[in-house]
Formats: structure tokens, C-alpha cells, sequence
């Protein structure tokens, strides 16, 4: 658990974690793999994260979920992710968007879960006020299935689901495809994420509160980051 005492300490602490690890995958391989996840949390360590004096031609930026949506839609996560962190310094990095004009759902999955044979380093997760991670929500029709996936990408429908607002299909991240990474963050800020971490953590039924896929799946340790 990383506590700090203001959103700039946040911001600026997540986006030097972040960019540590990724300075240490590219000494050590030809690239490096990062998994961004969406919402207005973390935009901000994205953009401190864009200045980072790293190898950017090198890393390889892809995400957690997304909105079935096009990567130019404002709700997008791809759109997100272009204006927040593929700037400054890493405007040079290469972007993978899942969705693309033309392209089914179906086939969507079947690029995202292509791309993800080569496995992340880091993977950047966030929390809904639901207790939802990536697009895995509480309740979620077929939730069960989506964690138990061996595919690292799956399909979801989150009909029902308010956390999902009126955006009900999605793709998703499933525990299969998180396993792999060797770093994983959860960006979080407030009081009312960090009683709701409490929650989170003091139980292991991942339907009930599916970020806890992202302790409970066997790998990385998780390093949370939240500031009031």
C-alpha cells in the first residue's frame, strides 16, 4: 500500500513506479508490454507518465477493457489513452486499440487476445465505486465464466449492471490474461475507495467484488496507490 498526502504526490508517485519498471523491461528485453485501464482516475499519472525520459519507440501500450466503441469516440478508452499519455515523450510508443472501424466484436476479441500472447509487464488497474475492476462488474451476466476464462480476453455484457452505465459491451481483461504480468498497480483516490479497499480486501469471493481478481490471481503482488 502506497499512501499520499495530496493528488500531486499520487500522480507523480505512480507515474515514477510505473516508468521504473518499464525502464528496467526495456534493459533487460527488446520491448516492453504496458496495460492501461480507462476512467478519469488515472489520467493524470498518464500524463506525468508521458514525460518519462524512457525508450518509447520500444514499449508497446495496450489495454485492460474497452468500451464496444470507436478508438475515436470520446467515451473510448483508446481515445483516453491517446490524449493523456501518447504525448510528449510518448507519442513515439506503439498503441494496440482493440476496437477498429469495420471490425466485429468477435474478431475484436480475437485481435486482443493475439496481441496479448506476447504477456505484459505492467498492468495498471483501476476500481469502480461497485467494487468492479477492468469490465468485470458485480453481478455481470455470465461473470462467472469470464473469471474462470483461459483466454486473457473475453466478450462481456454488463446489461443490468449500473457500474457500466450505458455502456453495456465491452471487452474485457479476464484473470488469465493478468497472471502473466510481473508488475501490477491499482490506481485508486478518495475515502470512499479506500473503505470500499477495505472491503475488497478483508473477503475472497471475487463475484461478489471482482477487483479482488486482482489480488486473488496468482502471480505479481499487488502495489496499490491512493491519495484522499
Amino acid at each position: 500500500m502506497h499512501a499520499y498526502e495530496s493528488l500531486t504526490q499520487w500522480t507523480w508517485g505512480a507515474a515514477v513506479a510505473i516508468s521504473s519498471v518499464l525502464g528496467r523491461d526495456l534493459q533487460d528485453k527488446p520491448r516492453a508490454r504496458l496495460l492501461l485501464s480507462g476512467g478519469s482516475t488515472p489520467a493524470p499519472v498518464y500524463e506525468a507518465l508521458a514525460k518519462a525520459p524512457l525508450d518509447w519507440e520500444r514499449v508497446d501500450v495496450a489495454l485492460v477493457d474497452e468500451r464496444w466503441l470507436l478508438p475515436d469516440d470520446p467515451d473510448s478508452n483508446s481515445r483516453l489513452i491517446r490524449e493523456s499519455l501518447l504525448r510528449d515523450r510518448a507519442a513515439a510508443a506503439r498503441f494496440e486499440s482493440i476496437t477498429r472501424p469495420g471490425r466485429s466484436i468477435e474478431e475484436a476479441v480475437s485481435a486482443a487476445n493475439l496481441h496479448a500472447q506476447t504477456p505484459p509487464g505492467v498492468v495498471v488497474l483501476g476500481m469502480g465505486e461497485d467494487g468492479h475492476t477492468a469490465s468485470l462488474f458485480p453481478r455481470m451476466q455470465n461473470l462467472e465464466g469470464a473469471l474462470q476464462s483461459r483466454a486473457p480476453y473475453v466478450a462481456v455484457d454488463a446489461t443490468g449492471c449500473p457500474g457500466a452505465g450505458k455502456f453495456l459491451r465491452r471487452i474485457s481483461l479476464t484473470p488469465a490474461g493478468l497472471e502473466p504480468a510481473h508488475t501490477r498497480l491499482l490506481l485508486i483516490r478518495g475515502e470512499s475507495k479506500r473503505k470500499l479497499l477495505e472491503r475488497v480486501l478483508a473477503g475472497d469471493d471475487p463475484l461478489e467484488y471482482p477487483a479482488r481478481t486482482a489480488f486473488l490471481t496468482p502471480g505479481a503482488p499487488l502495489h496499490i496507490h491512493w491519495c484522499p
